[in-house]
């Protein structure tokens, strides 16, 4: 009998623990729901605090997911089985989603704080008349430096990265587009060629920048230079904005032959299963004290041009995250170029990486 008590106690204990288990695995597998708001973003782009606020303000739970790449991003939506309401991807990436039928067209008599966006980041080329996203970041590629560790000339160029005393002492962000580009433009070419001439030129340059390069990470390029444990780095504006914060010597350069500018934006993937959460957090996003809020926490340049009349004059007066109109006019946004291509830049950036191994 007690044999029997114990493997009947056994037996529930096991069904206790089974049915622990499947409440827990559901739990972490992209809660969706008319209560929870679930936000796929870019790793450390957005105030904590904000998330607990806008739960707090409309009652809903928050589920937020973190990718470290468009692509990834891009994969993982298009393959299903995701129930993300909002996306935040850049601006050819969204191209790409409107072309594969990935978005919601969006219903502006939802949307409230819309006319707080400068209209230079309204109506762009890669989604007209904001029929499918919304403006939430916008910043440039860029070098950063630190002038202990660099003898004589500052780093101006794309081309200073090639110097012989920046020997094991450069960091590149890992992303094809980010690397190519920058090869491209220090040979005069448009980051967005389709030459296929030029793009095998990009590539045999980049072959030989193997010796100084250290690493070709992401988040951690912050780390690195911070803690001067390397000279220079290619990294984006506002990463760049919080490394400047933790170390006086270091400098951020937009190289004036050409480089990246980019826009995030926020987008509602057909995946959403809770549309008015996606429309409330859009709008909590558009009040300007909380796109300040923001962009002060990020260190990125926020599109919001209420939210710009807040900011201490420090941050909008900055010409390396704000850069001027003669400065932009310089730049270039990334194009979706279609699979072929696509695949191709990431093939030669692939072949990079190897090499260097």
């Amino acid at each position: 009998m007690k044999r029997l008590n114990a493997l009947i106690i056994g037996i529930l204990a096991l069904i206790a623990i089974l049915a622990l288990a499947s409440f827990q695995l559901k739990r972490t597998q992209g809660r969706a729901g008319k209560q929870t708001v679930t936000i796929y973003n870019w790793g450390d782009y957005i105030d904590p605090q904000l998330l607990k606020d806008f739960e707090e303000e409309f009652g809903y739970t928050v589920v937020y997911e973190t990718f470290d790449s468009n692509e990834a991003m891009f994969t993982k939506i298009k393959q299903g089985g995701t129930a993300y309401d909002l996306t935040i991807p850049s601006e050819y990436m969204i191209q790409k989603m409107m072309k594969e039928d990935m978005l919601i067209k969006l219903d502006h008599s939802k949307i409230n704080g819309l006319e707080h966006i400068d209209k230079r980041f309204l109506d762009l080329e890669f989604d007209p008349g904001n029929q499918y996203s919304i403006p939430y970041f916008w910043g440039t590629l860029g070098i950063i430096y630190n002038d202990k560790m660099i003898e004589g000339d500052r780093v101006q160029h794309w081309d200073d990265l090639w110097r012989s005393e920046l020997k094991n002492n450069v960091m590149l962000i890992d992303g094809a587009r980010e690397v190519m580009g920058l090869a491209l433009n220090s040979n005069g070419h448009s980051l967005n060629s389709t030459n296929i001439d030029e793009l095998n030129e990009a590539a045999a340059k980049l072959s030989k920048l193997t010796p100084n390069v250290k690493a070709i990470v992401a988040d951690e390029i912050k780390m690195y230079m911070v803690n001067e444990e390397s000279a220079a780095a290619v990294t984006f504006s506002g990463e760049a904005s919080e490394m400047l914060d933790g170390n006086e010597h270091l400098h951020y350069v937009i190289p004036e032959e050409g480089s990246n500018l980019w826009f995030d934006n926020i987008v509602i993937p057909k995946t959403a299963k809770n549309e008015q959460g996606a429309y409330d957090f859009i709008n909590f996003m558009l009040r300007p004290e909380n796109a300040a809020a923001n962009a002060e926490y990020i260190g990125y340049a926020t599109p919001n041009k209420a939210a710009m009349a807040i900011l201490p004059d420090d941050i909008t007066g900055d010409e390396q995250f704000y850069p001027s109109d003669e400065v932009v006019a310089n730049l270039e946004v990334y194009e979706d170029l279609g699979s072929k291509y696509l695949e191709l830049y990431n093939d030669l950036f692939l072949e990079f990486k190897m090499y260097r191994k």
